[in-house]
């Protein structure tokens, strides 16, 4: 990638970002239009089902269009979905080249946009930008590669690795600017996870405030004991989605989830990790895209168990809570040796008003 058409690719990869939680379970994507080295127009997909990034990106160029070079983040596509071609709309204006951070792949494109432009005289280009581009979207990728949706999981803990002391006190252990971060990223989400432990011990609403682009489904691994029918998930059922999943046997001890307007779902028998993957390919199903990971130490650990984390955001408050009893983030089995410990790359740190928040990439020990 040269510089020029570096600093143009970062440009689009800036837009695509703009459309995060707004065009799920679409990619994202994000493209500038340059013309004798001048931006002429630019766009990105603001919303499922509305116009493509190239399509927002020429109208905003209009008759600048022709002769000029194209930047997007994704493959242009080929055929007739919610939308119509992009690649007729490209050669139609007169676009001269086409630079794409890489192809999609999706069945009915994948290098086929590509294809139909080079034969329609377009100089085509994929790749530049390509490592970001796929970073970017990640959980796009996932879902069309594998019906699962990606998985983040989100905790708060002290500097000694505590999320609540001895005696299951967690209020707060972050700090506000850290709470609002987290209510940014549930925006975005498509389901909220959590056990019900957790909603015995902290009753939690689990709703984006203010809202963002998406209203998440409140989701909870239930034991044998069921949900209170004064917790605040049971009470908000009928307006925010609430979906418990158990592997109890025998009386439903959800009735009252139910008659309150909740979901429930039923996988008899099972075990905490064969859960992970019955709940992820159910959430799949429904064309989820994000899902959040909150808690508590059990469920989380049996998403770790079953090798199920795409990303981490973990908010470290720098304080010292001690006590061999006090609550650690992630339970289950664990690794047996650090060997075979999760890693994590691509690690991103920010500071908030004095918490460390530490985004990165979760993956597998080599087999």
């Amino acid at each position: 990638m040269n510089d020029v058409d570096e600093r143009w690719m970062q440009r689009a990869l800036e837009l695509a970002e703009l459309g995060r939680g707004y065009v799920e379970p679409n990619p994202l994507v994000g493209a500038v239009i340059v013309r004798n080295g001048q931006l002429v127009g630019e766009g990105w997909h603001q919303r499922f089902g509305g116009a493509h990034a190239e399509v927002n990106a020429l109208t905003a160029a209009g008759e600048s269009a022709a002769g000029s070079t194209l930047y997007v983040t994704l493959e242009p596509c080929c055929h007739h979905g919610k939308t119509a071609p992009c690649t007729d709309a490209l050669m139609a204006a007169g676009i001269r080249r086409v630079v794409a951070a890489m192809l999609d792949p999706f069945p009915q494109v994948a290098g086929s946009g590509a294809a139909r432009l080079r034969a329609g005289g377009v100089q085509v280009e994929v790749g530049p930008g390509e490592a970001e581009a796929r970073r970017l979207n990640a959980p796009y990728l996932k879902s069309l590669g594998t019906g699962r949706p990606y998985v983040h999981a989100k905790w708060a803990m002290s500097l000694d690795g505590k999320i609540a002391t001895w005696t299951g006190d967690s209020k707060w252990i972050s700090g506000e600017a850290s709470r609002r971060w987290v209510h940014t990223l549930r925006g975005r989400m498509d389901a909220i996870i959590i056990g019900s432990g957790t909603v015995r011990a902290d009753d939690p609403l689990l709703t984006a405030r203010p809202p963002g682009p998406r209203t998440a489904t409140r989701v909870v691994l239930a034991g044998p004991s069921g949900l209170s029918a004064d917790s605040q998930l049971v009470k908000t059922a009928r307006t925010t989605p609430v979906l418990a999943v158990t592997a109890a046997t025998g009386a439903d001890p959800l009735l009252d989830l139910q008659k309150a307007g909740g979901e429930v779902l039923h996988f008899p028998g099972a075990d905490p990790v064969s859960m992970v993957w019955l709940l992820l390919d159910e959430l799949g199903k429904r064309r989820m895209t994000n899902v959040l990971v909150e808690g508590g130490s059990r469920v989380l650990g049996s998403f770790r168990d079953a090798l199920a984390l795409d990303e981490v955001h973990v908010f470290i408050a720098p304080t010292l809570v001690g006590g061999a009893a006090a609550v650690t983030p992630i339970g289950g089995t664990g690794a047996d040796k650090i060997a075979s410990a999760l890693r994590l790359s691509d690690v991103r740190i920010e500071m908030l008003e004095g918490d460390v928040l530490i985004h990165g990439l979760v993956h597998a020990p080599p087999t």
